[in-house]
This record gives structure tokens, C-alpha cells and sequence, in this order.
């Protein structure tokens, strides 16, 4: 993923979206999968290229939980909140991960090296409690095993 994008490649980006065509959501996908991330001047040239105000666009992007704002973390754990994960003990998952990383949710280390965020339920209950690992499902967590996968990607393993 790039870092910072250009005005010029941003509007290259979204040349072909338009607002009335219901294109407001595969735009900010599109943007975030080839960035990882919808940076406030991407808000900006997709609004003028919607004919909208950036505050309807960040109205989308701040409503969906899988848009963000700032670039992602190295490597990232999210936890699962959904109702399945919670009953099987995801809350002590949640907590041995944040002391662990010393992170609380929706936040990342300093340098950028390793974060923790909030997760929503994808369906794949079977595997409760779970989070992702840099996108990938790592289920029936124990606190163990949360312990031995926030100390991997903080690199402390």
C-alpha cells in the first residue's frame, strides 16, 4: 500500500465514479484498498468528483466501521465484538490483548508498529471467541493463545 496519495492519482482513482450512480461506497473501497486508508484529501477530491460536500463523504466514511482515517498499523489485531464471541469470553480476550499490547481499542503504538481495533461480526461464529491478525480469522481464542498472538505482533515473542 502507498503511503500519502497525490491529488492527481487520487482523481485518477475515481475518474469514473459518479454520486448519482450510487458509486459513493465502491469509491471509498476502492480508495482504502489501494491505500488503507481514506485521507482527508481523498474526503476532498472525491466530493468534488461526486459533485457532494466532504461532510456527506465523511458522513460514509465515519459510519462504517471499516473505513479509517489514518493509515493502518504494520500489523493489526482486531477483535471480534459480536454477540457469539462475547458470550464465549471474548470480553477477557479484549482485555488480556489490550494489556498485553498496552493498547486500548482503535488505537496504535506510537510508531506505527502494531494496533488494536474493534472488529465487527463477519459470520463466522463457529469460530468464537476470534479476532483477525492482519485481516486472517485466528479462532477459538483462549487467553493464552490472545496473550501469544498480541506478544507475536508486538514482536515480543
Amino acid at each position: 500500500m502507498a503511503a500519502e496519495p497525490t491529488t492527481r492519482e487520487l482523481r485518477e482513482l475515481v475518474a469514473e465514479y459518479e454520486f448519482e450512480r450510487g458509486h459513493l461506497l465502491p469509491a471509498l473501497i476502492e480508495i482504502q484498498e489501494r491505500y488503507g486508508y481514506v485521507s482527508p484529501a481523498a474526503i476532498e477530491v472525491l466530493a468534488r468528483q461526486m459533485r457532494t460536500t466532504p461532510a456527506l463523504v465523511y458522513g460514509a466514511v465515519s459510519f462504517y466501521a471499516d473505513f479509517r482515517t489514518e493509515p493502518p498499523p504494520e500489523r493489526e489485531i482486531a477483535w471480534c465484538s459480536g454477540p457469539a464471541c462475547r458470550l464465549r469470553g471474548g470480553d477477557r480476550i479484549r482485555e488480556a490483548l489490550q494489556h498485553t499490547l498496552g493498547l486500548p481499542l482503535d488505537s496504535q503504538s506510537e510508531d506505527g508498529a502494531y494496533g488494536l481495533r474493534l472488529g465487527q461480526c463477519n459470520g463466522t461464529c463457529s469460530e468464537a471467541p476470534q479476532v483477525w491478525v492482519d485481516g486472517e480469522v485466528v479462532g477459538d481464542l483462549t487467553v493464552a493463545g490472545a496473550v501469544a498472538i498480541a506478544r507475536d505482533v508486538k514482536g515480543d515473542a
